[in-house]
């Protein structure tokens, strides 16, 4: 997979909001609600542009159901794929456009982790710059080599987690 950061697109809440439509219409009843997340969601941040969708659902365990559907919109559907409780799936292959984390409504600790950071990166401008700017230089290293680019990155978000974290709670 190749490692694209670029500058902000307005574009990307247009795509969430097309994408998170054909999402409610599958899901139908059991979405609670849905948000967009990651730094695709965090207006003036650099970002590889893949837009995470997070639907909030009644059951987890019914969404596996939805899987011919989603399989229908393009989407890979990866189970768990190592975090425990959540459905994850993924859309456009090495050229990812999508990627859709589903958790339980009761999986608090998984949608707060996701919101805060949302949340924190959208009222601390300083930190969102510093975040794309690691994005940036860390894509210019690693072009073709995502594991690097994740490893380069994990100190930092490990932070940023914890600091948005104990902000959200406040």
């Amino acid at each position: 997979m190749n490692v694209v950061v670029t500058e902000y697109n307005e574009n990307w809440q247009h795509k969430f909001s097309e994408e998170s439509q054909k999402i409610k219409d599958i899901f139908g009843d059991e979405l609670i609600d849905i948000h967009h997340i990651g730094s695709t969601s965090v207006p003036g941040l650099k970002s590889k542009p893949i837009i995470d969708i997070m639907p909030v659902v009644e059951d987890i365990e019914r969404i596996d159901s939805f899987n011919v559907q989603m399989e229908a919109l393009g989407y890979e559907c990866m189970g768990e794929l190592g975090m425990k409780g959540r459905r994850y799936f993924r859309k456009g292959g090495d050229n990812r456009t999508h990627q859709v984390h589903v958790f339980q409504g009761d999986n608090k600790e998984d949608i707060n982790r996701h919101l805060a950071v949302r949340d924190y990166l959208r009222t601390h401008t300083s930190d969102a710059k510093r975040y794309g700017d690691l994005k940036e230089s860390l894509a210019k290293q690693f072009p073709r080599d995502i594991e690097a680019y994740m490893d380069g990155k994990d100190a930092f978000v490990k932070d940023l987690e914890r600091n948005a974290l104990q902000w959200y709670e406040m």
